[in-house]
This record gives C-alpha cells, sequence and structure tokens, in this order.
C-alpha cells in the first residue's frame, strides 16, 4: 500500500475525529474524499485494501498558515521550483495545506511572489501539499519591531497597493501581517478584512486599547505571539495582553523551545480555549538542512544547533522547525493530548481560513487530507486528496 493511488481505500488506527478518539476506527477513502468513518466493530469493506495501523494515530492533515520555506527555497524565490521543494518538504512532514509567507520587501518583490502562488494555486497537477494562497508578513509593520524583517522595506499601510492586489490576484492573499497603530492601518484593516483576507497582528508596538480599536475595524489574528511584539505589562496589557484576553483575535504559536518559553505556551493554552490557537512553523529555508549560513528577505541568518538568527544582531529569524515537530512539543513537552494538539495544527487553522467545511477534521465528505503516525508519533503517511505525499508503510 506504499503508493495508494486506488479509487477506493481504507486506514484503520486510533482516529482523532471532531467528536473524540475512536480507537480502532476505519476510515474509507473514496475518489480523495473521506467517504466513511467506521466504529471498531464495523469491518471495512471487502472491495478496498486496507491499512492497519495496529495503535497508530491517524490525525487530519497539519495546516500551516505561517511558513516561508524549506530545504533550500524561500516563497520569495517566486517559482515553481521553489515552491515545488517547499510544498514536498513540509508535506513530507505532515503539512498538507499552507500559505505562502512573504517577508517584508519590495513592492515588486511581493508581486511577483504572488502573481508566482497565483499560478500555482490554479495548478490542479500540484502533487504535494496544497497552497491555499499567500500571507503578507510585512510590508506594513512597525520599525520599533522589525524582529528578522528588513527595514529598508518597511512602509506604512496603504489601501491602493491592497486594492491593487486584490484586483490583480483576486483569492490569492489570504492573511496580512500589519502593526496596527500605525498610520492607516485601521483603514487598511477594515479594507483587507472587507476582501476576505485574515488581518493579523505583527511585529506591533500596539497598545491595548489600539489592539481594541483594530479588532473592532476586522482584525482577527496574532501572528507568533510573544515575538515582536509589544509585551505585558499589568497596568498597560499591550500587544500581548489584547491577544490573550480578545476572544475575537486567535493567536499562533511557534512551539520549538526557543521562541517561547513552555510556561508561556501553557498560558496560551489556557486563555485560547475557543478553538483559537494555532501552531505554525515560521520555517525559512533552512528547514531541513542543518546548520550553517542561510538569508531570509536579504538578512544574512546563522543556524547554529538547529536556531536560525541573524548573523549581525543574533535576533531570531524564522525557524527550522516542521509541523510535526510542533505537534509532538506540544504533547510531549506542553502535556496536551493528541486530541487537542490535533485541533491547533489542524482544525483551528482550517477554521481561520474558512477551510473548516472542506479540510482540518477526519469526518466523512471532508477532503482526505490525513496523516498516520506511530504510537510514539513517526509519521507513517502523509495523504493530500487521498494521495500519498509520503510514506514508510508496505
Amino acid at each position: 500500500m506504499s503508493g495508494i493511488r486506488a479509487e477506493k481505500w481504507a486506514v484503520r488506527a486510533n482516529i482523532v475525529t471532531p467528536e473524540g478518539v475512536l480507537h480502532g476506527g476505519t476510515v474509507i477513502v473514496s475518489g480523495g474524499t473521506i467517504a466513511e468513518v467506521l466504529a471498531p466493530e464495523q469491518p471495512a469493506p471487502s472491495d478496498c485494501p486496507v491499512i492497519d495501523a495496529g495503535d497508530g494515530w491517524l490525525v487530519p492533515g497539519f495546516i500551516d498558515v505561517h511558513v516561508h520555506g524549506g530545504y533550500g527555497y524561500d516563497f520569495m524565490n517566486a517559482t515553481k521550483e521553489a515552491f515545488d521543494a517547499i510544498t514536498q518538504f513540509h508535506g513530507r512532514h505532515g503539512t498538507t495545506g499552507m500559505l505562502a509567507t512573504t517577508v517584508t520587501a519590495s513592492k515588486d518583490d511581493v508581486e511577483r511572489v504572488l502573481a508566482a502562488a497565483d499560478k500555482y494555486v490554479k495548478d490542479a497537477d500540484a502533487p504535494y501539499a496544497s497552497l491555499y494562497g499567500v500571507h503578507l508578513e510585512g510590508p506594513f509593520i512597525s520599525p520599533k519591531f522589525p524582529g528578522a524583517q528588513n527595514p529598508q522595506h518597511i512602509v506604512p499601510p496603504n489601501q491602493e497597493w491592497i486594492k491593487e492586489w486584490t484586483e490583480r490576484f483576486p483569492g490569492v492573499v489570504k492573511m496580512m501581517t500589519l502593526a496596527p497603530e500605525t498610520e492607516g492601518a485601521l483603514e487598511v484593516i477594515e479594507l483587507a478584512s472587507s476582501s476576505g483576507i485574515v488581518c493579523a497582528c505583527g511585529h506591533t508596538n500596539a497598545s491595548y486599547d489600539e489592539m481594541i480599536a483594530a479588532a473592532d475595524k476586522g482584525l482577527k489574528h496574532a501572528v507568533h505571539t510573544f515575538n515582536a511584539m509589544k509585551g505585558l505589562h499589568h497596568r498597560e496589557p499591550g500587544t500581548v495582553g489584547a491577544v490573550l484576553t480578545e476572544e475575537r483575535i486567535s493567536a499562533e504559536v511557534i512551539a520549538d523551545g526557543h521562541h517561547v518559553h513552555p510556561a508561556c505556551i501553557k498560558l496560551l493554552t489556557q486563555a485560547k480555549r475557543s478553538g483559537n490557537l494555532l501552531l505554525i512553523t515560521d520555517a525559512m529555508s533552512a528547514a531541513g538542512l542543518g546548520d550553517g549560513d542561510y538569508a531570509l528577505g536579504g538578512l544574512d541568518v546563522t543556524v547554529l544547533s538547529g536556531v536560525a538568527r541573524l548573523t549581525n544582531g543574533g535576533s531570531l529569524a524564522g525557524s527550522t522547525l516542521t509541523m510535526i515537530d510542533a505537534f509532538r512539543f506540544m504533547v510531549y513537552r506542553i502535556g496536551l493530548s493528541i486530541s487537542e494538539t490535533s485541533r491547533l495544527a489542524s482544525a483551528n487553522p482550517a477554521k481561520l481560513l474558512g477551510l473548516d467545511t472542506v479540510t482540518g477534521s477526519v469526518a466523512a465528505g471532508k477532503t482526505a487530507d490525513l496523516v498516520l503516525l506511530t504510537p510514539d508519533l513517526r509519521i507513517l503517511g502523509v495523504w493530500r486528496n487521498g494521495n500519498a505525499i509520503h510514506h514508510q508503510i508496505g
């Protein structure tokens, strides 16, 4: 069953469903769709091959809304070769859908990514993880919190750019990160939100009050929470205080043990209990390649012991994380259950992107975007639309 291309097939495992874990259940896949989810006592149809994973786990495919690259490539390369390499690499590590995330760059460079993504999204034959669109991280951010973004390209929020991009590349921009406190940001948030773009705060010095004003205009997400944003103070809760307490704002976190202390990740899991916490990688081109010298947005990056930092300055510069590593971190270091972690990796990002009726959970009628894991959470197989991206099964 290693290269499943059959029209109809099945997998038996401990299945994480929206209703809970179905121990020893069976999922029937037909034509790229989950046809049935069977209880343990229900036999699989005799006309389809079955993968029996024993005490392994079947979870929905991971969705990464914040990823810059991997395996030597960056989405800013704006080529099919780069997009294939990134979607293949992360696909092998459990990601079945993602957003191509940009960096703060020139308008021309951003538009090259948008054009490449527009073409790639329309390619029905793309064989690896699905590319749902683009996440614009910048250039409308705060120079006070540039992080690993190139400060030379930071500009004020621009409504005309948003109008142009949504007209030239309809539906391609799915998410946009900006600093809500900057001049013109509220108007851009209102405009972008009305066009179906998820507006997120990030690289921001916004006060608590400025964050609430932005949420009133449509801001609904926070990128790499705690990193590159105004921190929590008991008399001025700041950006972090608003993210922790405002249910209208979902939060993402880089769960690698370097970007955020485990205690703060636990705090996030306790504060965001309304289906609004997401796992992301924020992975850059070094992911999958090991230590060495790299680049991100025109800035030199050095990776040492798996941690990426700006060569000059030392700021964290994305990560070398994969979604399965983040998944394992949440289970083994933070103490969440596999079901709870699955929600953070799949259901919640699907909901944020408005894809939850199509993917993000193991349920009849959903797309067969699936990850099969061993009992100790090693990957056995990954399927997108029922087709194998990766497999280690006979």
